[in-house]
């Protein structure tokens, strides 16, 4: 007789396959009793199928601003009610050309067609022009595509696909916008445990559309490297994004060490849904949560520095 028993998958695997990192799972498992993984013949944890699912809940409700304290010990019944409560709230662009290139995008995902779904978003951006594709279009579009993830119609490798897709997109636009004599000069990153990346390259490409020099470190950086990157690229500007997934308790004391490193001719800008829950931010640092304070920022400084 064949075993019915369903396949697990090891803490590695959850980590690849919700975004959540293996140190944030032992963390809950500790603080929440949830997640709850079986133990494999090597003693090493085995995470069933619902549990994954779960955390896919999860994840995608701290990605529309949920903290983990007030969703994690929830029941899959509550989560699901809380996820359809906040689609009714999803962020929306112009309703009918946003929605359809948000079907084109999904359809072209599950067909596995990623040159296509390349060519499809450039000409939406020709179309469109850079300020409206990334606010009317980019933003509700990933939200489709992170929920669709999160309600297991798109693989983690679908996601992926679109992720590499509009990462491409973004940075022709930046590179044909770039202008290496334009002020201020402004570097963009994520520190360290922060992967995620698309928020600072749609606000690059604002920035450069305004006429700002922007350069990318992409994610993950180092604090003392950031620093040393301000001075080898002489910047005026040292962006960082932080999603709501970010510790909130790592924020202030990494930013007020960058803030110490850096000179204080150079202002930092802290964005990204993680950076709307801080107060008292370090001396010379702005909170700006959305894109259109970005564009704020942008034009204070240029005020400030005729």
């Amino acid at each position: 007789m064949e075993s019915s028993v369903s396949p697990t998958l090891s803490i590695a695997a959850v980590e690849r396959e919700t975004g959540i990192s293996k140190d944030v799972l032992r963390k809950w498992e500790t603080r929440y009793g949830f997640p709850a993984p079986l133990r494999d013949s090597f003693g090493e944890r085995a995470y069933p199928p619902e549990q994954v699912n779960r955390l896919r809940l999860i994840k995608r409700l701290m990605d529309a601003g949920m903290r983990p304290a007030r969703i994690v010990a929830e029941s899959e019944a509550n989560l699901n009610a809380l996820a359809l409560s906040s689609q009714a709230a999803r962020p929306r662009g112009k309703q009918g050309s946003a929605t359809d290139v948000e079907a084109m995008t999904l359809e072209m995902l599950r067909n596995e067609d990623p040159a296509g779904l390349r060519q499809r978003l450039y000409r939406e951006l020709l179309r469109l022009g850079v300020e409206r594709f990334v606010l009317d279009t980019l933003a509700p579009l990933n939200h489709a595509v992170g929920e669709a993830w999160a309600r297991g119609e798109l693989g983690i490798h679908e996601e992926h696909l679109y992720t590499e897709a509009v990462q491409w997109l973004l940075r022709n636009a930046i590179d044909n916008l770039s202008d290496a004599r334009a002020t201020p000069r402004i570097l963009l990153t994520t520190l360290p445990e922060e992967q995620h990346g698309l928020g600072i390259l749609m606000v690059a490409a604002l920035l450069s559309l305004r006429g700002a020099y922007c350069i990318s470190l992409g994610t993950q950086t180092p604090v003392q490297d950031i620093a040393q990157a301000a001075a080898a690229h002489n910047v005026d500007v040292v962006v960082l994004s932080f999603s709501i997934a970010y510790p909130q308790r790592r924020i202030l004391p990494a930013l007020a060490e960058l803030r110490q490193r850096l000179g204080e001719n150079i202002e930092i800008w802290a964005g990204g849904a993680g950076s709307a829950r801080l107060h008292s931010p370090p001396a010379h640092t702005r909170l700006q949560p959305d894109m259109d304070q970005a564009l704020a920022a942008l034009g204070e400084w240029r005020a400030a520095h005729q």
